[in-house]
């Protein structure tokens, strides 16, 4: 199937608590693997604004992630610290690896980049750095508090 990106709707907001949606204000998706139809894994088209990040820092269970720059200069922080990635840069995530991630855009014009994941079943997210885990059960997210209460 063929896709015209400029023809796939945007997506702004967040599955958040409310408490963490600001973080991700600026971030827009294009969701390329809904619009091909695709079962096993996703495709985002991504545009970050100046000041966003993509999303908390973040690792999963049983979802693998790949993110590949296509315009901008943006900051992949990770367990190990801060690095720039450039145009033509990727980076991977193996599920089930506790290595936190996300990107921040500190730059002044926005940073598009393709976010690719698995839709693995069961899939837990944790996020070190905030009080927040999430739980998907029969394809639905579940935002808890670390201690398991749900927000």
């Amino acid at each position: 199937m063929i896709i015209d990106s400029q023809l796939v709707p945007d997506q702004t907001g967040s599955n958040y608590p409310d408490a963490f949606k600001s973080v991700v204000a600026g971030r827009v998706r294009k969701r390329l693997g809904d619009a091909a139809g695709l079962k096993n894994f996703g495709v985002n088209l991504a545009r970050l604004a100046p000041g966003s990040s993509s999303a908390l820092r973040h690792w999963h269970t049983r979802q693998d992630e790949l993110i590949y720059v296509l315009e901008g200069e943006i900051i992949l922080v990770t367990n190990s610290g801060e690095q720039v990635l450039k145009p033509g840069m990727a980076a991977g995530f193996p599920s089930g690896e506790a290595d936190a991630h996300h990107l921040i855009n500190r730059s002044n014009s926005d940073v598009v980049y393709l976010e690719i994941g698995d839709r693995s079943p069961d899939d837990e997210v944790n996020y070190p750095d905030d009080d927040l885990m999430v739980q998907t059960i029969d394809n639905t997210r579940i935002s808890m508090h670390k201690n398991g209460e749900p927000y």
